[in-house]
This record gives C-alpha cells, structure tokens and sequence, in this order.
C-alpha cells in the first residue's frame, strides 16, 4: 500500500540523514535548516498513526573541493528531501558563479544513474568531483555570458515564517527592523511570547536575515513555514506584487500577562485573515483560528 510505501521511504530519508551526520559532523560541512520538517519526519516514523508530513526536510551540504590555479573552492549544496524521496530525485541547487550548468548536468547524472536509491551522498561526491571544472569554464568564459545567464535565471520571492518561543529583548527587535530594512524585507514580527518574525522579499535577503537572525542567542527559533514563488524576470514591480506586507513594523497584539506578555493570539489570526495568511496559523499553533 502507499502508505507503507511512504513509512518506508520516510524511514530511508532518516537513515541517510543520520548517516550524513555522523559523516558529517561539523556545521558547516552539513546542516539541517528544517528542523521542525525533519521532527515531523521522525515523528511519522514513529507513530503509525501520524499525518503526513506537510514539508520537505531541507539541509546543506557544504563540499570543498581542489581546483587548478587555485587552492580550495568551497560549494555550498542546498538540498531538499521530496516525501516520496528517494522513489524520486532530491532537489538540489549548488551554488556558485556558474551554476546553471553545473546543476543541470548534477540533475542529469542523478537521473540516469539513480532511481530509487538514496543518493545524497554520490551527488556530494560528483560534486566534488566536477565543480572545479565549472570555475574555469566560468573564469575563461566572458563576462557578458555570465551577466546574460544572472538575467535570464529566475529570481525567488521568499516568505519566511519565523517562530521564536520568545521575544522581549530590545536589542533584538531593534536587529529584527534595522535588518529587514536594509535587506528591503518586509513583513511583522510579534514580540512576547510566542515570538513571531515573517519577512518577504528576495530568497537571497531573507536567507541573509535568517542567518543573522539565528545567530542571536535562543531559547528556541525555527523557521516554521517557508513560501518560494519563482518569478520570470524578477524586476522590482515583480516582488513588490509579491508582498502582502507594505513594510516591516511590530506589531503589539497586547492581551494581559505580567508584562503583557502573552499576545492575543486572537487579533493575530485576524490580522494573518486581513493578509490573506490565515492557513499559517495553524502551522505555528496546531489550532485552527476561529
């Protein structure tokens, strides 16, 4: 049946994964970014009866790899597990200068060589194998190409929902404004406990935030829900149709507690219907909104 189908597939995504970190054991060589996606997995493996998991477990792969002319050129893997992985390809997108190419030709050897087979692992290895070739084939090439390929490639609107278990600090709600404007992001954070940041703008800004964002000391902050529309072209009015958010502010939905700690998570869900958001509170609270 489909649904042991999917227990077993779950199970293999888990099994690599833990066999990637304990190859793996630094930071900076892997990391899972979707911590709550890869929580939900385990508990799916766990518990016959759980629901499907709603996102992918997403992860990077960072590979250094030796290059003429030139030490170390380090890749960075940005890899996501569909559900029914590895019954399908992973998505994977390597970054780098050229890396159209050297994508596409990592999609086509994952294609003819591996279905239905984990695979995370021979695509870190071809990586580390092929990528030095793209960076002379970048150097050599013109800089015209390189700047047509940057047009032509689609630019990624990114809206990320953030979940910290609180937020009061005044340093770090004035980060969270100082940054979202200087990375042109908009969106809302929600101050108290729980904490709720949303910003939306360019996937490489919000990636910024988030990086910076994370790098504060927690209790606890996961990005709860992410949203990735691709848009062709990609000009400024493009992502500005995108926003739903006109700028980023604070906002108080101030309830009662202490030291009005505890947002009316009621005003919240209106606010989130107002915008066209109302299906993201269910992620964060589990509850559907009345």
């Amino acid at each position: 049946t489909t649904e042991m189908a999917n227990q077993e597939e779950a199970e293999i995504q888990i099994s690599e994964l833990d066999l990637l970190s304990s190859m793996f054991p630094y930071e900076e060589e892997f990391a899972v970014t979707d911590q709550v996606a890869l929580a939900e997995l385990k508990h799916y493996v766990e518990n016959e009866s759980a629901e499907v998991p709603s996102s992918k477990v997403q992860f990077i792969l960072n590979v250094k790899t030796e290059v003429p002319k030139a030490s170390m050129a380090e890749f960075s893997m940005a890899c996501a597990l569909p559900f029914k992985y590895p019954t399908v390809l992973p998505e994977i997108t390597v970054s780098r200068s050229q890396q159209i190419l050297l994508n596409t030709d990592l999609k086509t050897y994952l294609m003819q060589n591996f279905s239905g087979e984990p695979c995370m692992l021979s695509a870190r290895e071809w990586v580390k194998d092929h990528a030095a070739a793209y960076i002379d084939k970048d150097l050599s090439s013109s800089s015209v190409t390189a700047s047509e390929a940057t047009q032509s490639e689609a630019t990624t609107f990114t809206r990320l929902w953030i979940y910290s278990h609180h937020i009061y600090n005044k340093q770090k709600r004035k980060n969270i404004i100082d940054w979202a404007k200087e990375l042109s992001l908009s969106g809302f954070c929600m101050p108290g406990k729980p904490g709720v940041i949303c910003v939306e703008g360019l996937q490489s800004s919000c990636e910024e935030f988030w990086s910076r964002i994370r790098r504060l000391t927690w209790k606890r902050i996961l990005i709860r829900h992410r949203e990735d529309v691709s848009l062709e072209g990609g000009g400024h009015a493009e992502i500005q149709k995108q926003r739903k958010f006109p700028t980023l502010e604070e906002k108080c939905f101030d309830a009662h507690g202490a030291r009005g700690s505890h947002m009316d998570l009621g005003q919240l869900y209106h606010f989130l219907e107002e915008k066209g958001c109302a299906d993201i509170f269910q992620m964060y609270f589990g509850v559907e909104g009345h």
